[in-house]
This record gives structure tokens, sequence and C-alpha cells, in this order.
């Protein structure tokens, strides 16, 4: 990565009591996903998942004015050690961004690694508000034995 990528990258992270295998699969399952993925005041959402490299998703997040679509395209599956995936939303402008999720195991728990790249300026501040709410999310989910 290069120096002004690196600083244009929103990078969130966050450890979870969880073994990587599942956290990374708690990205992966559309049911699962669609319980943590509820950043800010997202009331519910839907996802589809088509998990193999070039394959497809699509989250629907209902917010407080309408649905909110996010597109993407797997680019690496790496289970349980990374992801990487194109990222799409009204929020970006409709333009194709890039998420990497490395997940490092710490004993017991994982610290999952969310790095956003290519987003344009305006959306910096949101999309880290947006993956540190999300992240919440997975870890109260996990708390409560919501995930698989």
């Amino acid at each position: 990565m290069n120096a002004a990528l690196a600083s244009a990258a929103v990078v969130v992270r966050r450890t979870i009591s969880a073994s990587a295998e599942d956290l990374f699969d708690a990205w992966l399952d559309p049911e699962a996903l669609a319980t943590w993925m509820r950043p800010g005041a997202i009331r519910s959402t839907v996802a589809k998942v088509e998990p193999r490299v070039g394959g497809s998703y699509e989250i629907t997040m209902q917010g407080q004015s309408g649905p909110i679509v996010h597109r993407g395209v797997y680019q690496q599956i790496d289970r349980p050690k990374r992801l990487v995936f194109t990222w799409a939303s009204p929020g970006t402008e409709l333009r194709d961004t890039l998420v990497t999720v490395d997940f490092v195991p710490a004993g017991k728990r994982t610290e999952i690694i969310v790095t956003h790249e290519q987003l344009p300026e305006s959306a910096r501040p949101s999309h880290s508000n947006g993956w540190t709410s999300g992240l919440q999310h997975l870890d109260e989910a996990c708390q409560q034995g919501l995930l698989g």
C-alpha cells in the first residue's frame, strides 16, 4: 500500500472473545451478518451473500430515511485470517472502495482489524463510525450467543 492510500484509509480495531473461525464465519453467513451489521441508527438489515472469490454480496440496511444498499464482490477469502471485498454504497458515491478484514488470534480472543481504503474524504468519518459501531454489535452478538 502506498503512503497516500495508507493515510486515506479508515482503520478500526476491536478484540472480541470468540475464535477467529467463528468471527470470520459471521461475515459470510447472511443470517449472522444481518444480525450484527446494524451500525448507528439502523433498525434492521437484510444480507445476501455468495461466499466465494468473485462472488457478490448485498447488504440492505433500513435507516430512518429508507433503505441503504451496499454491494460488493469478494476479492480474497482466506479463512480464518483475511477477507477482502469491494464496497459501494451511497456513502461512497456508488464507487467501489476496498475493505480488508484481518482476524488475529489473541489467546481465546480475536482482534478484528477493518481497513477501508479508497473512500472519498467526506465519507471517512461516517465509515469510521459505522465500522466501530458494527464491530461493537458483533461483539454484543457474540456475548449474547446470537451467532452460529
